[in-house]
């Protein structure tokens, strides 16, 4: 991916711009599936305008492919091997099984239709069998995670400093896709304690929350509820005075800066006011 940056900060911008695509591109990606949402009442969708939209849910795949419109995306042009994403049972339940091997990868679910955030809450479960122990998100060089569920916002550009402006609009016409410009992970790491917020090693438009920490719940399933309008405001509130809309979800699992592998398992990831 050729993009105009000078020369001392080329390698800088690249990876920036690399890392902001691989985290929020979908469309034209193959096919994969992933977890649903419970759909809404007639009540409920009354009252959300528009209604919380209903995420494809695995345990309710026919296969061993994650359903549509659930989308497997890797680095652009095939830079590294792709995270595995597999519909497999559990305890007789379908879930994803997500297993990177020196691989990056997310499986990522369009919402067509923005998703007001406020009064959202983002659930599922997930599972951790086999840790990344080298991985250290505050370094580029073990910016990994064995288990991460992100949301994709539409936050104006407008309101991005000029730099990261510049390197989102480099980005979106250089992959020829509508980028988020803030994405919000949630992510399973082995040495950070849980709550603490930190910006990707690459780009200061992905910043993660770590929900479980370490191997202490290895082989146990973990549920989470989070409400993505507060954890907006805690993540990007300084730079942003209201919540942008939701634009997709995504569930990945990457080792290629670690050279390691891992292994876990998701649940239905829901959507719901």
């Amino acid at each position: 991916m050729k993009l105009l940056c000078s020369t001392s900060r080329h390698a800088r911008c690249r990876n920036a711009i690399i890392s902001i695509a691989a985290c929020a591109l979908w469309t034209g990606a193959r096919a994969a599936s992933d977890d649903n949402l419970a759909p809404l009442d007639a009540t409920s969708a009354a009252l959300a305008q528009p209604a919380v939209q209903a995420l494809s849910a695995f345990s309710l795949a026919t296969s061993s492919e994650p359903p549509a419109p659930w989308r497997v995306v890797g680095l652009p042009k095939g830079r590294k091997p792709l995270t595995r994403f597999d519909i497999t049972p559990i305890d007789g339940r379908p879930v994803l099984r997500v297993e990177a091997s020196k691989s990056y990868g997310n499986l990522v679910h369009p919402l067509p239709h923005a998703v007001p955030a406020p009064g959202t809450l983002l659930r599922w479960r997930w599972r951790l069998d086999e840790p990344l122990r080298e991985a250290d998100l505050q370094r580029r060089e073990g910016d990994d995670s064995p288990l991460k569920v992100c949301a994709l916002f539409d936050m104006p550009p407008e309101q991005l400093g000029f730099i990261e402006r510049n390197l989102l609009r480099l980005a979106r016409a250089a992959s020829g896709e509508n980028l988020p410009s803030a994405t919000l992970c949630y992510v399973w790491d082995h040495s950070l304690a849980p709550g603490t917020l930190l910006h990707n090693a690459y780009t200061h438009r992905v910043r993660m929350i770590v929900l479980d920490s370490g191997e202490q719940r290895l082989g146990q399933w973990v549920t989470h509820s989070r409400d993505l309008a507060a954890d907006f405001r805690h993540a990007f509130g300084h730079e942003s005075a209201t919540v942008p809309p939701l634009e997709a979800v995504l569930v990945g699992a990457d080792a290629d800066n670690t050279g390691g592998h891992s292994l876990g398992y998701v649940g239905d990831v829901t959507l719901s006011p």
